[in-house]
């Protein structure tokens, strides 16, 4: 038989064995137990059903529709500056450098040693003798050039590479909800900057008007239709108010170092800024095909999902490890015991050299590979579970900034009726008190529910304003305009091939 062909069916017969071996080792009865949620048949309720289905998804700067020029550029100054961004930023170049580590694994691996020692050879009889070498000193100085290609028969490299690549797209995508979180939050913030300054007109007006009111009872006194009781309790509400508008600027000086804050500044850059002017008009409305259009356009839910994707490669790597191990291996050398230092790297050296297939075989391993298997398993259950619980939640903020919407806009009708009624009832009460036909308590009683109803109209307002940016903010915020998560197919561990030999 040629010495080729008995050489080849040896190699065949040593592969066969080793590949029936690995059935020492075996991941029999470790699989997934989750189960993704069916995305596109998940019940959405009424208020979602009930809304507009022509509108468009938000714009990626969709604070702009506040139409408020300092709301927009103290956005813009926080997305450039935030120090959370610039350390999700990172993140993703971590991630990203991780990848190419793992990518890198795929190309041939090339290194070069050098050693170089001076050495003293001992004279015995028994290994050394009278020769040469026995009892002297010299160089003994070796050189090699090695090269090994893993030749990833089992695809355990390619899954490696693929589950640090989707763990990349994790750290983007988290890096994307990490500014639709500031947008959030500068927003919500730069709201509550407006509502305190339409407190603050309100509480003094109110204080201008308490003060009109004790000027009055004094000029009904000097007339001799007033007494002290009168006067005595147009003072005792003075000090209550001007504390109000201590506390007022109070919470607009802290609400412009939160705005300070979020935008990576010190408190002096919020100090700067400026009465609010915001205005909004619409009706909430949704895109159509919801639930499923969620899944590429916010960001947690295609985190979760390129989650996901990085833990079903997981298992396929910690698959891919319970067989044989094949590698390339090549090397050139050279070495001298004698002679001058470098006398290895000239021609006078002596130069070897080898090339051929390795294998490394798991036999027994006290239970390390089905531990990790599991633990593969695992993560890939607890990312599914995440991912639906995020996309149960996703569905929830849009139900709820549906519902707040609307109950805000009946409450909005509602507190204009009451302002109304509350603006009448002062104005009576205030022409019946200078015609001497009421006394003070009634006018203060009318003045108090007018102020009341002034400052629920403002806050009824501002969180009109709040739950259209939460609207805007559960559909995802414009920060992703395309799906951008990985295929259906590759999110279900049960159906993942490994193109493995053996027993799964």
């Amino acid at each position: 038989m040629p010495r080729n062909l008995w050489s080849g069916l040896c190699l065949s017969s040593l592969l066969a064995v080793l590949s029936t071996l690995s059935g020492c080792i075996n991941s029999q009865g470790i699989l997934p137990q989750a189960l993704r949620l069916n995305d596109d048949k998940l019940l959405t309720d009424k208020p979602i059903r009930k809304a507009a289905r022509k509108a468009e998804w938000p714009r990626d700067r969709w604070w702009q529709a506040y139409g408020d020029p300092q709301l927009n550029a103290w956005v813009e100054l926080a997305l450039a500056d935030s120090p959370d961004l610039a350390t999700a930023a990172a993140r993703v170049r971590q991630a990203m450098a991780m990848a190419g580590v793992a990518e890198s694994e795929h190309a041939p691996q090339v290194k070069f040693d050098a050693s170089v020692q001076r050495k003293h050879w001992p004279a015995d009889q028994y290994f050394y003798g009278p020769g040469l070498l026995g009892d002297t000193t010299g160089w003994n100085n070796t050189s090699s050039l090695g090269m090994n290609y893993d030749l990833d028969l089992w695809g355990r490299l390619r899954s490696d590479t693929e589950h640090a690549l989707s763990l990349a797209e994790v750290a983007a995508t988290e890096e994307r909800a990490a500014a639709l979180e500031l947008q959030s939050n500068v927003v919500s913030a730069y709201i509550q900057l407006a509502l305190h300054h339409a407190r603050l007109d309100i509480a003094e007006a109110e204080l201008r008007q308490r003060e009109q009111l004790l000027e009055l009872a004094r000029e009904r006194l000097a007339i001799g239709i007033g007494t002290q009781l009168e006067i005595s309790e147009a003072e005792a509400p003075l000090p209550e108010a001007h504390r109000r508008i201590d506390l007022i600027h109070e919470a607009i000086a802290l609400t412009r170092n939160q705005l300070a804050a979020l935008a990576g500044k010190g408190p002096g850059e919020g100090a700067r800024l400026e009465r609010p002017k915001l205005s909004l008009h619409g009706e909430p409305a949704l895109p159509s095909n919801l639930p499923l259009e969620l899944l590429g356009r916010r960001p947690d839910v295609v985190a979760r999902r390129w989650q996901v994707a990085a833990e079903a490669r997981g298992i396929e790597v910690a698959k891919a490890d319970f067989y044989p191990n094949v590698n390339l291996v090549a090397f050139l050398g050279s070495g001298s015991t004698t002679g001058d230092v470098l006398n290895f790297l000239t021609n006078g050296s002596k130069l070897t050299y080898g090339i051929g297939p390795t294998l490394s075989l798991p036999v027994f391993d006290g239970g390390r590979r089905r531990g990790k298997l599991g633990a593969a398993t695992a993560a890939y259950d607890i990312a599914v579970e995440q991912y639906n619980r995020t996309l149960v939640e996703a569905l929830r903020g849009v139900s709820d900034q549906l519902i707040r919407l609307h109950s805000l806009h009946e409450q909005e009708i509602f507190v204009g009726h009451g302002l109304e009624t509350a603006e009448r009832r002062y104005k009576l009460a205030e022409e019946a008190y200078r015609r001497g036909l009421t006394d003070y308590r009634r006018v203060l009683e009318a003045q108090s529910a007018l102020f009341d109803q002034q400052f629920l109209e403002q806050q009824v307002h501002a969180e009109h304003l709040t739950a259209q940016a939460g609207l805007w903010v559960a559909l995802g915020g414009g920060v992703l305009t395309e799906d951008r998560g990985p295929a259906t197919e590759q999110l279900d561990a049960h159906e993942i091939s490994l193109h493995l030999p053996g027993r799964h």
